[in-house]
């Protein structure tokens, strides 16, 4: 019997496969092949039987739709689908779907260890240790850095999707007190009464911790004006977009003691260049890390799951064969 199955092509699959995924779901329902990257100079070539097309960052648009005439679905094996040109797929026939809340647990959990981490000193205390410090004490414990519970803070959240919501949940558990922030899209600002302008947010929060996308309203929304708002003893934490953060600004906070500490695992270039002025800045109270909050094993693995279910969803009530 001649095989029925549709053709699927992942183009950049090293970007969440560090050879620890199952695929068994996708390749159950499709002729699977993948490529670890594909410039753009490779998609159309690469593609060109394939009915359906994931991508996580690699870009999709007007060239490469009118070059592949058998392409019907492009799944986004991500959350985020800024790489997609939605208006070029549609003339072409083509569907476009995402994966959502896949990460919640991941990022949450890699927000508080940059609090934890912050309030703790955990990383001064770490260097003292290597350097003999405690072994030198005339008694048991060394208290060379503030350290702050958490119990009692004020944690204010920028954005309250699901990731944000799982960051409350923790935040309760440690009996911190949480502000929302409304909406930044303006015809959702005001209409919760339960939320607060992002200035008053900004005053009276310990942590602010940014869960919102990167778009016109949010790019640079915290920069001098913002970090001159808040406590000179509190902390930003971003996992969500670089670029909402203006860098060179915060830099300036950190350097001059407007704020304690920051927490950023995504900046504005990705990767950054070996020069980056935040990365090279060597702050003790700035802690960095290579946009993978999202990347635990079970993430990456309903993100694959998702996926197949996206495909298999397009399926039945489609018919590619």
């Amino acid at each position: 019997m001649a095989n029925t199955k549709p053709t699927c092509m992942f183009l950049d699959r090293l970007s969440i496969d560090c050879g620890d995924m199952d695929f068994s779901a996708i390749e159950a329902a499709t002729e699977f092949s993948s490529f670890d990257r594909s410039a753009a100079n490779e998609i159309v070539a690469r593609a060109q039987l394939a009915q359906i097309l994931i991508t996580n960052k690699v870009k999709l648009g007007r060239e490469q739709f009118a070059k592949l005439p058998e392409l019907k679905l492009v799944c986004v094996i991500a959350t985020g689908t800024n790489n997609i040109d939605f208006t070029a797929a549609a003339e072409y026939g083509i569907e476009v779907c995402n994966v959502k809340d896949y990460a919640a647990a991941s990022v949450s959990q890699h927000v508080f260890w940059f609090m934890l981490t912050l309030a703790g000193n955990f990383l001064p205390y770490q260097k003292d240790i290597k350097q003999g410090l405690w072994q030198k004490q005339d008694q048991f414990c060394l208290l060379s850095h503030p350290i702050q519970a958490l119990q009692g803070k004020t944690l204010g959240l920028v954005g309250y999707g699901h990731i944000a919501r799982a960051v409350e949940r923790i935040a309760l558990a440690f009996d911190m007190q949480v502000l929302l922030a409304e909406s930044l899209s303006p015809e959702h600002r005001g209409s919760s009464p339960d939320r607060l302008p992002l200035d008053e947010v900004l005053r009276q929060s310990d942590f602010i911790s940014l869960h919102c996308p990167l778009t016109e309203q949010s790019k640079n929304l915290i920069a001098e004006r913002e970090f001159a708002l808040m406590k000179n003893s509190a902390c930003i934490i971003n996992t969500a977009r670089g670029g909402i953060i203006h860098e060179a600004d915060l830099l300036q906070a950190l350097k001059y003691g407007q704020i304690a500490g920051a927490g950023l695992d995504c900046l504005m270039q990705e990767p950054p260049a070996a020069d980056d002025r935040l990365i090279t800045a060597n702050l003790p109270q700035l802690i960095i890390t290579p946009h993978n909050a999202w990347g635990s094993l079970q993430a990456r693995q309903k993100l694959v799951d998702g996926t197949a279910k996206n495909i298999e969803n397009f399926l039945q009530t489609h018919s590619l064969a």
